[in-house]
């Protein structure tokens, strides 16, 4: 047996004698289960992990000779288990998570089932994409409109409890009475209810509330649980965050400002347990500066969940989480320990199956958390609550609206990386002979300095001898090989001696230029011409190479 707690203490147990293997099999797994659970906050993740487990004791125990322990398994079997699951995604995810399980087994450290054992699982490709602008469009109007309206029906009823509590209605009048009714809910969650004959109940004042449906009845100061999962998609598709973060966000606190009168800053404290111990929390500052701000979304929060987090304090002291709402059934079980307890009618957070319900009923795919997440990184294109390397590999690449985005940014980066490539290679011309009717320049002959890509202000060529090579007008011919290999040669030098940056700001293009003469030219006629360098050439390539020699 092994007891799993999670982050708010309680416990699951396993019973390790269920899973059809032997006893030292089922002790062995046990033991290789417990080891892995210290590092889980959450019996969701050992439910997961356990049920993968008892998938492969099911088919261990389908084999022909099972293994009667972990030492019993052989490489044949792992292939022929991995071979089962390998083809799908669910399938790599079990092979994963057994393998992490067997693999610190000291008895599975070596030989062929360790060498099978650590062959890579491969991640499948990742089905979730971000939403185009018509889907989210959608998702979030259909949340704007659903809590835009639960907000409006909490401030009028917030604004008559006022009065009524300020002694400003007139006794008797119908808003005295609702204000009167209004204040029972604040302090209960519920309207005066009239216990029938048969075991039921009926809502006292149904007359005058207009109803005993739940927006005429304790809706009225109270968000239901559809109502807060429309608000937590407006926050994810403002914020990026994930749907489990909002069982346990506390309230956001101000944050303290200098004299500032016309804006609100939050402090919201955020948890992301998978980031590791020391890493769950991060704190954001969020300010509300008016109607199109970030921090509106938060004011408009805290104002319709008031009432109930006033009365879960109330009812559990020190109880103050953002996201609450009234429950609809009052005695329903509260199965699932990795979410906060209800306090009294009221629950906390959005489960999967909220989400799940909150998107049928507006007609949707699936949940919107996850894809309204995607879209809301790839919009903002920075990480939001997750590594550099995270935003990169599973956000980014991964998203084909990124994909399709960055389609023009790709091809200027190849324009631009011809160009540089063309920058860099020689555009003088080779010649067999000099002409006559050519001046002749400290490394080639120039056929007309007139017309220099490189101009000088008061006439003629104003680029630095070096750049010849890079310029259409020149001629290079079989006389200017001995001083180019030299200058070449001594080139290959320098960038030994200096240091990357260095190297390639001043000298890399002209090295490249003199790379691809040499390539025309041949290595054997290059290496040749280094045997006729002259005492002259050396000499007007020092003061190249220390620029002295001006254009």
């Amino acid at each position: 047996m092994v007891k799993v707690a999670n982050k708010a203490g309680y416990t699951e147990e396993f019973d390790f004698a269920e899973l059809p293997v032997a006893e030292p099999m089922q002790r062995s797994l046990a033991a290789a289960f417990a080891a892995r659970s210290r590092g889980w906050n959450s019996h969701q993740s050992a439910r997961g992990y356990w049920k993968r487990l008892k998938s492969f004791c099911i088919f261990l125990s389908g084999l022909e000779s099972p293994p009667q322990d972990l030492d019993g398994l052989t490489a044949a079997m792992l292939k022929r288990w991995r071979a089962l699951h390998i083809g799908t995604t669910a399938g790599r995810g079990t092979l994963a998570m057994v393998r992490w399980l067997l693999m610190h087994d000291p008895r599975l450290a070596a030989g062929p089932v360790a060498e099978e054992l650590a062959r890579r699982v491969p991640r499948g490709k990742r089905s979730k994409q971000s939403y185009e602008d018509a889907e989210r469009e959608r998702v979030v109007l259909s949340a704007q409109r659903q809590f835009r309206s639960a907000l409006l029906r909490i401030r009028e009823n917030t604004r008559l409890l006022e009065q009524w509590r300020a002694g400003d209605l007139a006794d008797g009048s119908r808003e005295e009475k609702i204000g009167r009714i209004l204040d029972r809910i604040a302090d209960t969650g519920d309207v005066p209810r009239t216990l029938m004959p048969s075991g039921g109940s009926i809502v006292t004042n149904h007359r005058l509330l207009g109803g005993n449906n739940t927006k005429a009845t304790w809706g009225r100061l109270f968000l239901d649980r559809m109502e807060l999962t429309a608000l937590a998609v407006l926050l994810t598709d403002r914020f990026a965050w994930n749907l489990s973060v909002y069982d346990w966000m506390p309230a956001p606190t101000r944050a303290p400002s200098a004299g500032e009168t016309t804006s609100v800053t939050y402090q919201l404290q955020v948890e992301k347990r998978r980031a590791g111990g020391g890493w769950w929390f991060s704190t954001e500052n969020i300010t509300d500066s008016g109607a199109d701000s970030q921090g509106r979304l938060i004011s408009q929060a805290l104002e319709a969940t008031a009432h109930g987090r006033v009365l879960a304090s109330r009812l559990q002291p020190g109880t103050d989480l953002l996201m609450v709402s009234r429950k609809h059934h009052r005695r329903r079980d509260h199965r699932n320990l990795d979410r906060p307890r209800p306090v009294g009618p009221l629950s906390f957070g959005v489960s999967d199956g909220d989400a799940q319900w909150w998107a049928h009923g507006h007609r949707l795919g699936g949940s919107p958390f996850q894809r309204s997440r995607r879209t809301t990184v790839t919009r903002e294109g920075r990480p939001m609550q997750h590594t550099r390397g995270t935003h990169e590999s599973v956000y980014m690449l991964p998203d084909q609206r990124v994909q399709r985005a960055s389609q023009g940014v790709f091809e200027d980066g190849a324009h631009e990386a011809l160009a540089q490539a063309r920058a860099v290679v020689l555009a003088a011309k080779i010649t067999d002979g000099p002409d006559p009717s050519h001046q002749e320049t400290a490394i080639v002959d120039c056929a007309d300095e007139t017309t220099s890509p490189w101009p000088d202000p008061e006439g003629g060529c104003g680029a630095d001898f070096l750049l010849c090579l890079a310029c259409t007008n020149a001629h290079v011919h079989p006389g200017h090989h001995p001083r180019l290999a030299h200058l070449h040669e001594q080139l290959q030098g320098l960038r030994s001696a200096l240091d990357d940056r260095t190297f390639g700001a001043r000298w890399s293009d002209h090295l490249l230029r003199l790379e691809d003469l040499r390539g025309k030219v041949g290595p054997a006629a290059w290496q040749a011409a280094l045997t006729r360098v002259k005492d002259t050439d050396r000499a007007t390539v020092q003061l190249l190479l220390k620029g002295e020699l001006a254009p």
